[in-house]
């Protein structure tokens, strides 16, 4: 399984005094470093972290890079212009503080699939585990789905296996409709171990933990301990 770090927050930081520090790139190598397979990054429409600059720069190191993007014409130029491995498209609300849940998938989205796999980009659909979505994203031609695991983190220990079992049903759906499987969502040292046990996903993404834990032992070590529990 291999574990996407999500970089986003490093930028967080910085743009709250708009210093050219911490920089996110030198903190993707950091990552990379620790044993992080590829460096997630959300281009916003807010600009609220990550900028074009910092995924330009990005792009140029030696590793698998997702863009997480809403599906507006502006991104599709801008990925297709950036060319990553991978586009992952998101659900994006100006005024929350995270992604709130998966995309509704409707056939509206064929257009942006259609232009970035021609131009030889995989793309991936950020979705709850259901299967009408999952369902969806096959129909519009996605090449993964990407499995929204928030309710499974944030609901109480009465109801973990319950969201644990919907994530594995939702798993075996997609892999059945011949769609490649990513997770991730508020996942952390604490609750991640029962969704790397599950047969069929191949990446976790993995973002705020990481940087949360590197603020007390460096961004290397934050990621070297999440590799170890992510095999």
């Amino acid at each position: 399984m291999r574990l996407g770090v999500n970089i986003d927050h490093i930028a967080t930081l910085r743009q709250v005094r708009l210093e050219q520090d911490p920089d996110p790139v030198k903190a993707a190598k950091e990552a990379l470093a620790g044993g992080a397979d590829g460096i997630v990054c959300h281009l916003r429409e807010d600009r609220r972290h990550i900028q074009e600059q910092d995924v330009y720069q990005l792009r140029r190191l030696k590793t698998r890079l997702d863009l997480e993007m809403a599906a507006t014409s502006w991104m599709l130029k801008f990925a297709l212009k950036l060319k990553p491995d991978l586009v992952t498209i998101v659900p994006e609300k100006r005024h929350e503080l995270t992604t709130e849940g998966g995309l509704e998938v409707g056939l509206q989205l064929d257009r942006y699939i259609s232009q970035l796999k021609a131009s030889g980009i995989l793309v991936s659909l950020f979705i709850d585990p259901e299967a009408k979505q999952i369902k969806a994203a096959s129909l519009v031609g996605a090449d993964f789905v990407e499995l929204h695991t928030g309710s499974y983190a944030n609901v109480s220990a009465a109801k973990k296996k319950s969201a644990l079992d919907q994530i594995k049903r939702a798993v075996q759906l997609a892999m059945d409709f011949g769609l490649q499987v990513n997770a991730g969502h508020g996942l952390d040292y604490n609750n991640v171990k029962p969704i790397v046990n599950l047969a069929g996903i191949e990446e976790l993404n993995i973002g705020f933990a990481i940087i949360a834990r590197a603020v007390k032992v460096g961004l290397r070590q934050a990621v070297k301990e999440m590799r170890r529990l992510v095999k």
